[in-house]
């Protein structure tokens, strides 16, 4: 048995992956900044109920029989359990380095690839994989809804079989870590890289993927990927080797047609169906009959934080999602316009550096797919602590949509000053919108806004 400490435990990523390794019977421990402020206390009890012993992140749990410590990409060389751990000569592994290893410990890997949809795809793999039978593991970064009521944090499916499901992540470079047997390349499109960069890194995914590359044929740089066995989804071209047609809104979710039967999915929006029919290619890879993947999908009902109806009161409906680069912005709003009801979006973006690069491209999203009416509301962006340069405002991004013509899009330097103007100002038929990635307390707020309303 070997015994790991988590520097960072509380993320989704490091948990997933803590709690899996937990599962396989070794020691687990951690800590966590937010532990020791009092926040996030949820991740907390639901990782102790499942066995993982919890430290303050001062060093008082790196002690000389760890094995190896595991840090978060997002901590930095001065906290100090990673200082206590170069004082006593312990190994320090990345997260995407231990998950790697992990992630080849399995016969069959699928490594689920793109700039968009990673963590709903993932998801669903996962998802049909159990339904059917198949005995994965799943190592996701969101919360799967379907397995809420298991004990731990539901952003993992651990069974004692031979296929391992991962989102492989391109955004710091971790994607060429990995190996697979089978990978999804979902989209490609703007985000923390430059597009000639993710080409290049998919395209290496690809060559180092034993069986088969699964990619959208609606996407042009997904269309000049190469590899012997490319397996095609595409919403527009029929010809593809999965695709789907006659996409309908309905009020709860999304109705498609797929090898000349009608299939709905509990989630809303095209970019969904899409999601689902890279999943159902992948299984069928491993052995699952599309109809039987098809049929499976109708009662996924997805993750948390990705358009996720919080609650509605005296008609106003709070909704709490995830987007947070071009591509995600677009397809969020696309599909919320495709219901009735003016939008309210509170856009928290985060970090500066994604900021100075694509700030100004995720505001023209929102300009040109928002309704002349819906409010675009922004608190100043995220950040989570470090040395930055802060040269850009959320309000330098609120000023360039009114250069765009948007007026009705305001900056408060908090998120509760901006929760407090989306209270007063909403009516009956709205919808709420609070997006942005990587601040746990967004869902909290949306709960906040909701039992206000």
């Amino acid at each position: 048995m070997v015994k790991i400490s988590f520097c960072g435990i509380s993320g989704s990523g490091m948990s997933s992956l803590a709690q899996i390794l937990k599962l396989s019977g070794h020691d687990v421990q951690g800590s966590d900044r937010n532990f020791d402020l009092n926040r996030d206390l949820e991740t907390k009890n639901a990782l102790e109920k499942l066995g993982i012993k919890m430290y303050p992140q001062d060093g008082s749990g790196i002690t000389s029989d760890l094995d190896y410590l595991c840090a978060s990409t997002a901590v930095e060389d001065t906290i100090l359990d990673i200082k206590a751990a170069k004082e006593k000569g312990i190994l320090i592994k990345t997260r995407p380095e231990l998950l790697a290893e992990t992630f080849h410990k399995y016969k069959y890997g699928v490594a689920v690839g793109g700039t968009s949809g990673k963590t709903t795809t993932t998801a669903m793999i996962g998802y049909i994989l159990d339904k059917a039978g198949k005995k994965p593991c799943m190592i996701n970064g969101g919360l799967l809804r379907d397995y809420e009521s298991d004990t731990g944090i539901p952003n993992i499916i651990f069974n004692k079989g031979d296929i391992c499901v991962v989102e492989a992540d391109e955004s710091n470079g971790s994607i060429d870590l990995y190996n697979p047997y089978i990978s999804v390349i979902s989209n490609i499109s703007a985000d923390h890289k430059s597009l000639d960069e993710l080409v290049i890194l998919f395209q290496n995914l690809a060559n180092r993927t034993a069986q088969s590359v699964v990619i959208n044929d609606d996407y042009e740089l997904c269309r000049k990927i190469t590899h012997k066995n490319l397996v095609r989804f595409s919403l527009k071209n029929p010809q593809a080797d999965f695709y789907a047609s006659n996409i309908t809104p309905l009020p709860h979710g999304t109705r498609y047609d797929f090898n000349g039967k009608p299939y709905t999915l509990n989630l809303i929006g095209a970019f969904n169906v899409a999601n689902a029919l890279s999943a159902i290619a992948v299984c069928r890879e491993l052995g699952v009959e599309p109809a039987q993947a098809a049929e499976i999908l109708q009662d996924f009902h997805g993750t948390k934080r990705r358009l996720e109806v919080i609650g509605s009161k005296n008609n106003i409906t709070v909704i709490d999602d995830f987007a947070h680069n071009p591509d995600k912005v677009k397809a969020s709003v696309c599909a919320l316009r495709q219901y009735d009801g003016r939008l309210i979006i509170m856009f928290q973006p985060h970090g500066f550096g994604p900021m100075r690069s694509l700030g100004k491209e995720i505001m023209q999203e929102f300009v040109n797919n928002m309704a002349k009416d819906d409010i675009l509301v922004m608190p100043e962006i995220f950040f989570v602590g470090g040395t930055v340069t802060k040269d850009i405002s959320s309000q330098d991004l609120i000023n360039y949509t009114h250069t765009l013509g948007k007026q009705n899009s305001f900056y408060f330097p908090d998120k509760d000053q901006a929760a407090k103007f989306i209270i007063e100002t909403t009516r009956k038929g709205d919808r709420i919108v609070i997006m942005g990635a990587r601040d746990n307390s967004l869902t909290l707020l949306c709960r906040k806004i909701l039992d206000n309303l």
